[in-house]
């Protein structure tokens, strides 16, 4: 434990002093470069529960208290009219509840499935865009951020990006619930739960992405590259046989001067994946999705999002998906339907504007093969029992986050898991108290 202090420690100190340095050099207007890091370690213990059995993929029974960190270097560059380039090196270590396993919502969004704890450092992003103007009107003010550089944008442009990216930046935003950095923790309400989003063990996925932005309408494309594994981070290039499209539209709109958006978002993959019907074909008992691996299996969905103000101090969500659930999960988690909503409040009416308190529910399900799968002692990369008693999947969760000063938060956050990994054999409730500190600079 003293040793990822000690790390995370060093590389914001490091972080910062480029930031520094950064800004000193960078005054010019239209903000050539742009230098910012980001520090997040999330502490979640969880009490003891009762179980009746449990597999290989459970959800252990025992107290257990884990730790994660991240730490973001954010650098970009203009290169020349609506051009820029982003390089985002990241170090990430620690581990989630029972090494993110027997749970398809999982309660730590800043954790990844890796085999191992210690911390990495490895190139999150790196990434070109460019963007053309479509009319002459001026559009809005954006302030210098993380990946963005300070600019005006046009009224109505395209945009195009080709390079490792995250497609949570780009796709199923929302401003109540998408960033477990700053908002809710859960996997589940970080984006729609059954999308089965490109990415690699840690979320990246070499892409490219068209978009078309207007103040009321937007339409994004992207195409992105599957890991060869399930859950894998070697990319499989073969885009002839592996890729996967995803599609969004989102409506942006104003009722009585309080803003809100719809989007929908649809998602077709193909991969090397397994079929949970062959696999039980093959073995009625204890079947191995392995087996039944080939490229002509496919996975396709579709999710709705939306969000609206309630008054200037509150706003509120609502997420709804369902993939078609015959093959198996490849990237995200085990979720095959998924239902969320809830309500974020800022802190003005008691004189702390920069402060956040949200309230959520989630509840996840799965698909008729993918139950049976499991029933028969089938086990996928994130979930199994052994067996089965199917209940969907339903988690609670609140937060109070904190402004200690300016870019350093503190949050306090608690979840309600009952029926993890889908088994109302093992229903709970499991108790989750997390303690999670963000530094942005």
């Amino acid at each position: 434990m003293f040793k990822t202090k000690f790390i995370l420690l060093s590389i914001i100190l490091a972080s910062t002093c480029l930031n520094v340095m950064g800004q000193k050099s960078l005054s010019d207007s239209s903000e050539r470069f742009s230098v910012h890091v980001q520090a997040t370690v999330a502490n979640q213990t969880k009490p003891e529960f009762s179980a009746p059995y449990s597999g290989q993929n459970s959800l252990q029974t025992l107290k257990e208290n884990r730790t994660s960190i991240t730490s973001t270097l954010y650098l970009g560059a203009r290169l020349w009219q609506g051009a820029s380039a982003f390089i985002n090196p990241e170090i990430a270590g620690g581990s989630g509840l029972s090494d993110v396993l027997g749970l398809a919502s999982a309660t730590n969004g800043e954790t990844f499935r890796i085999g191992s704890s210690s911390p990495k450092i490895y190139v999150a992003r790196l990434y070109f865009q460019q963007r053309i103007r479509l009319n002459s009107e001026r559009g809005s003010n954006v302030e210098s951020d993380f990946n963005q550089l300070k600019t005006v944008l046009p009224e109505k442009y395209l945009n195009f990006t080709v390079g490792k990216i995250s497609m949570a930046d780009f796709f199923d935003k929302n401003t109540y619930s998408h960033d477990p950095r700053t908002q809710f923790l859960n996997w589940a309400l970080m984006s729609n739960g059954a999308w089965d989003y490109p990415a690699n063990t840690r979320g990246y996925a070499p892409s490219a992405i068209l978009e078309y932005v207007s103040p009321k309408n937007e339409l994004r494309y992207a195409f992105s590259l599957l890991p060869k594994m399930a859950n894998g981070n070697d990319m499989d290039w073969n885009i002839k046989k592996s890729g996967s499209h995803t599609l969004e539209y989102t409506h942006n709109h104003a009722i009585a001067n309080l803003t809100g958006a719809a989007r929908i978002l649809g998602f077709y993959t193909s991969a090397n994946m397994g079929s949970y019907n062959e696999a039980i074909a093959q073995n009625p008992s204890n079947p191995d999705i392995l087996l039944s691996r080939s490229y002509a299996h496919k996975k396709y969905g579709v999710g709705i999002n939306l969000e609206q103000q309630i008054n200037h101090d509150a706003g509120v969500f609502f997420r709804s998906s369902i993939n078609d659930g015959h093959n198996e999960t490849w990237v995200f988690t085990e979720i095959d339907r998924s239902i969320s909503s809830g309500l974020v409040y800022n802190g003005t009416k008691w004189a702390r504007p920069s402060d956040k308190f949200g309230v959520s529910y989630v509840m996840s399900g799965l698909s008729s093969p993918h139950r049976n799968y499991l029933a028969a002692g089938g086990y996928g990369f994130m979930i199994g029992d052994g067996k089965i008693n199917y209940a969907a999947e339903k988690v609670g969760e609140i937060y109070y986050k904190t402004e200690l000063k300016e870019g350093i938060y503190v949050t306090a956050d608690y979840q309600n898991v009952r029926n993890p990994g889908y088994n109302h054999d093992r229903k709970g409730p499991v108790n989750v108290y997390s303690i999670r500190t963000h530094i942005r600079i």
